[in-house]
C-alpha cells in the first residue's frame, strides 16, 4: 500500500484521499516494514511517499474492543480487506472487514454513525466516541439518536476447539457463497488453517442489521456481533 503524504505545519495531509493526522497520531508503529521517500518542496512544506506493509494476523481476541463514534475514522488507519457499500431509504452505508475484525459507517443526514472492532491497542481517536465495549463473554448495549433513531449492540465470544472450529470456518465459507462478505486471513502456523472473518448484511428502508463472525484458531475463539441502526 502506498500513502502520498504531505507534511505541512506538524500535521499529514493525504494527497489523494484528504484527511489530515496530527504527526504525533501518525500509526508507523503499527506497521511491519515501512519505506520512506521525501522530497522538500519548500520551507513549510515536505512530500512524503510512504510504502506500507501491514500484517494481516490477527491481534489476541484479550485485546478486542467494540466501539462506537458520532464520527468518520479514516480507512487509512486500517488494514482494509474487504467493502461494501449499501444505499436504502434514506441512509447510506459501508461496510469493511479488516485486520482486527470490521468497520461500518452508517448516515443518515446530518447523524453519522461508525462502529468498529479493533485491538485496545489501536491508536484511535477519543473525540466524539460513544461507546466502547470490551469483547468479554456476552454483552447488549444500546444508543438513543434523536429523530429516534436508535443503535443497538450485541456480542458474545464463545470458546471452543480445533475440531469446532474447523466445521464452523467451513460454514461460515458455505454461508458466503450464498451471501455476506468473507476474508481469509493468513495461518500463524499454531493452527492449520488462518482465521476467518464474515459478514453479512440485511438492509431495509428502517433497519440496517449488520452480522459480524470473527474467528481466533490461536485462541480458540469465535466473536459473534450483531448491530442494528434503525428508524423510527
Amino acid at each position: 500500500m502506498i500513502l502520498n503524504l504531505r507534511l505541512t505545519h506538524s500535521r499529514f495531509v493525504n494527497t489523494e484521499f484528504g484527511g489530515t493526522w496530527p504527526t504525533k497520531f501518525f500509526p508507523l508503529r503499527w506497521l511491519q516494514s515501512t519505506t520512506i521517500i521525501k522530497e522538500s518542496f519548500d520551507s513549510h512544506s515536505s512530500f512524503y511517499q510512504v510504502s506500507i506493509n501491514v500484517l494481516s494476523v490477527r491481534p489476541k481476541v484479550a485485546e478486542l474492543v467494540c466501539q462506537l463514534y458520532g464520527r468518520s475514522l479514516h480507512p487509512e488507519l486500517f488494514d482494509i480487506h474487504q467493502t461494501q457499500c449499501y444505499e436504502r431509504g434514506q441512509y447510506k452505508a459501508t461496510v469493511r472487514i479488516t485486520s482486527t475484525g470490521h468497520l461500518v459507517t452508517w448516515q443518515i443526514g446530518d447523524l453519522l454513525l461508525t462502529e468498529v472492532t479493533t485491538s485496545a491497542h489501536a491508536e484511535l481517536p477519543q473525540k466524539r466516541r460513544l461507546m466502547s465495549n470490551r469483547i468479554r463473554a456476552s454483552r447488549e448495549d444500546y444508543l438513543q439518536c434523536n429523530g429516534g433513531i436508535r443503535y443497538d449492540l450485541a456480542f458474545s465470544l464463545e470458546a471452543t476447539n480445533a475440531e469446532k472450529m474447523r466445521h464452523y470456518q467451513n460454514e461460515l465459507s458455505l454461508q458466503s457463497t450464498r451471501q455476506g462478505i468473507l476474508q481469509r486471513f493468513e495461518a500463524s502456523g499454531r493452527f492449520e488453517a488462518g482465521a476467518l472473518s464474515y459478514v453479512n448484511v440485511e438492509a431495509r428502508d428502517k433497519l440496517f442489521r449488520v452480522q459480524a463472525f470473527h474467528t481466533f484458531p490461536d485462541d480458540a475463539a469465535v466473536v459473534r456481533i450483531q448491530s442494528k441502526f434503525q428508524l423510527p
